[in-house]
């Protein structure tokens, strides 16, 4: 049995972050399912191995780590993925990228947030949904915008997937899961045609790794 261990939700923007950085490294691993619906990452088993209560966590190289940004830097480092550009201009650009959407988007979409939105306006109608899509389109709009400086080909930074794709793919479900346009996102799009034909990240997909049942 593999020693890497990816604690995981199967619809954890951040887990499939990590998931799809271990299928392009080529890492076997054993996925344990922590289910957020039902509040298995508060309980004091998931508690000891995050104290934030948060997924994914990943056990790895007899290490445990924490923040998907963190592991994906810990896997670019120790299995030279070149996930960003080496002229440092170049990475601050591409890391840009990935903030925009790990650091701006996603945490004000996550579920403790938008579950907290609807408990303060008493579990109105449509508050879950006019929540993703007031803060995900504009969002992916400025990405888009961003992307104009990089011809895909076929990926957000040029010709193999690095840390912007890990993190917009990930992003691009969500925006589809909750209804939110993007058939005016081009450069966007582009990327994710490119994405659902490589196999790292299809397997990472959440449809892909959904528990059964």
């Amino acid at each position: 049995m593999t020693g890497t261990v990816l604690y995981d939700y199967w619809r954890s923007s951040a887990s499939y972050r990590v998931r799809i950085a271990l299928n392009l490294a080529g890492i076997a691993y054993r996925a344990v399912p922590v289910d957020l619906v039902r509040g298995e990452h508060k309980t004091p088993e998931h508690l000891a191995r995050n104290p934030q209560g948060l997924v994914p966590v990943l056990k790895i190289d007899g290490q445990r780590f924490t923040q998907s940004l963190a592991i994906l830097d810990y896997l670019d480092t120790t299995r030279a993925m070149g996930l960003l550009p080496e002229e440092p201009a170049e990475r601050a650009r591409e890391m840009a990228l990935a903030h925009a959407i790990a650091v701006d988007i996603h945490p004000v979409c996550n579920l403790q947030v938008v579950s907290y939105a609807v408990e303060i306006t008493g579990g109105r109608d449509g508050v879950r949904e006019d929540w993703m899509r007031r803060f995900i389109r504009p969002g992916l709009l400025a990405f888009e915008d961003m992307l104009s400086g990089w011809e895909q080909s076929p990926w957000c930074c040029g010709t193999r997937p690095g840390l912007a794709d890990i993190c917009l793919l990930p992003q691009l479900y969500n925006a589809r899961r909750w209804g939110v346009d993007i058939s005016d996102m081009p450069r966007v799009l582009s990327v994710e045609a490119a994405a659902s034909d490589h196999p790292a990240f299809a397997s990472a997909h959440p449809d892909a790794v959904r528990p059964a049942g």
